[in-house]
């Protein structure tokens, strides 16, 4: 049997709006929800699963009904944390004359990702206002 916190593999057997089911060792069947697929946004399951796919889960719920919940994005933090301890290897064959040009894409933090996404959010709403503004104007014209 399973255990809470316990990182297995498993295959993707059928994708739903909600989440995909995942095929288990010991015959056993779990669901992982779609937002524990990715720690991005996922609007669609089918841009990140496919049916046949093999995935490695970690096991975050079982109720007493034995129904289990599993999450692909907390096994990917696994893996990295585990990631964290090895060596750090060279990132770049570059020579140090040209690493002050190269562009590298640095994880971002949730403040930085929260902060883009505020910036973003803000430029929208700034375009709607006067998309409305101006039918407003145009309207009051008329009468």
């Amino acid at each position: 049997m399973f255990e809470v916190g316990e990182v297995v593999e498993g295959k993707v057997t059928g994708l739903t709006k909600f989440g995909a089911f995942i095929s288990l060792p010991e015959n056993k069947t779990g669901m992982v929800h779609i937002s524990e697929v990715a720690s991005s946004y996922v609007n669609d399951i089918k841009d990140f699963l496919k049916e046949g796919q093999s995935v490695k889960v970690k096991v975050i719920d079982i109720d007493r009904d034995g129904k289990i919940a599993l999450s692909i994005k907390k096994a990917g933090e696994e893996n990295s944390e585990e990631r964290k301890h090895e060596p750090e290897k060279r990132k770049s064959s570059v020579p140090n004359t040209w690493q002050g040009t190269v562009q590298r894409e640095e994880p971002q933090t949730f403040e930085d990702m929260m902060a883009q996404f505020k910036q973003r959010s803000d430029e929208k709403l700034a375009d709607l206002k006067r998309a409305t503004d101006s039918k407003r104007i145009s309207y009051s014209r008329r009468k």
